[in-house]
């Protein structure tokens, strides 16, 4: 990964309040066209992350680049950012907040109605236009705040924590919207602690605990460094081979099956060999990719 491939770049970045540190030497790339997971739990430092990267904090060492460039006003307009701490104006009707938004990133007139009306119906809220805020639900406001972060066509979209609060199907309708956002060819910083989502849409995450990077890539390159040697299996009988502490090291009992952790230097052949001959009847077998929330809690409990 070079510099001229990246849209966002942090080189040892800190950021400190008092005598508390949120971000320590931090460094980092987001790659042009991507989407990149900035995980991490509560408190680790994701939110002060992005609000340097917006110029909202200035980081007391280190330099933050946006499309090659220092922080300036004009990049800052290529920016669009749905923040984690949510905001409507209550008592301003859903359409003459998003023309408001929409003017403040110089977007206005029939231009701007036409992406209001558009987003609006393909968030299901066109009968919303003319309510106020506060007539809304939760989800309904999540999704308004939302259309303010793209209306402008940002370069660089950054959503922090964009699910929380969302029903799923509203989940899946917005998780749709953020891939069609990258095939169109802009770059997505997408922060969670909600490692189940991000290992569905990120290409390349940085993992992030007590306000420093704990692990940094691609998920193919961070599932690979974390590859087990265990088997998920549904069968009925082949008990015994189980049991043979040579070949499996732990099993794992599921409602639906069972998962075996081989025994060092035992490989899944020579399990399905064994089970086979002993007459177990196998209807799954197959090897255990570790998952992006076995990664977070693995790394997460090593820096307790």
């Amino acid at each position: 990964m070079t510099d001229s491939a990246a849209t966002v770049v942090l080189r040892n970045v800190t950021k400190r309040f008092d005598d508390f540190t949120a971000v320590s030497d931090l460094s980092l790339e987001v790659r042009a066209g991507r989407i990149f997971g900035l995980l991490g739990p509560n408190g680790a430092g994701k939110t002060t992350t992005i609000r340097m990267i917006v110029n909202i904090f200035a980081p007391d060492a280190g330099t933050v680049e946006l499309f090659g460039k220092k922080i300036t006003p004009a990049t800052q307009d290529r920016i669009g950012y749905l923040p984690e701490e949510r905001g409507l104006y209550k008592k301003m009707k859903v359409g003459d907040q998003l023309r408001f938004f929409a003017e403040l990133k110089n977007v206005s007139g029939k231009e701007a109605d036409t992406r209001i009306d558009s987003w609006l119906a393909r968030l299901k809220l066109s009968q919303w236009k003319a309510k106020k805020s506060s007539e809304l639900s939760k989800g309904m406001q999540q999704k308004v705040q939302f259309i303010t972060t793209v209306l402008h066509e940002p370069d660089l979209l950054i959503l922090d924590e964009p699910f929380s609060g969302l029903d799923p199907v509203n989940v899946d309708l917005l998780k749709q919207i953020v891939l069609e956002l990258k095939q169109a060819g802009k770059t997505i910083i997408f922060s969670t602690h909600q490692m189940e989502v991000a290992e569905r849409i990120c290409d390349d995450i940085c993992l992030i605990n007590r306000s420093r990077k704990i692990l940094e890539g691609s998920i193919r390159e961070v599932k690979r460094g974390f590859a087990r040697n265990a088997v998920s299996l549904r069968m009925s009988g082949g008990e015994a081979v189980l049991a043979d502490c040579t070949l499996v090291s732990r099993v794992e009992r599921h409602s639906d099956g069972l998962e075996a952790l081989l025994a060092q230097n035992a490989s899944a052949q020579q399990l399905l060999q064994r089970l086979v001959a002993a007459g177990a009847g196998i209807e799954k077998f197959e090897m255990i990719e570790p998952s992006l929330h076995d990664i977070f809690i693995e790394k997460v409990s090593e820096a307790e």
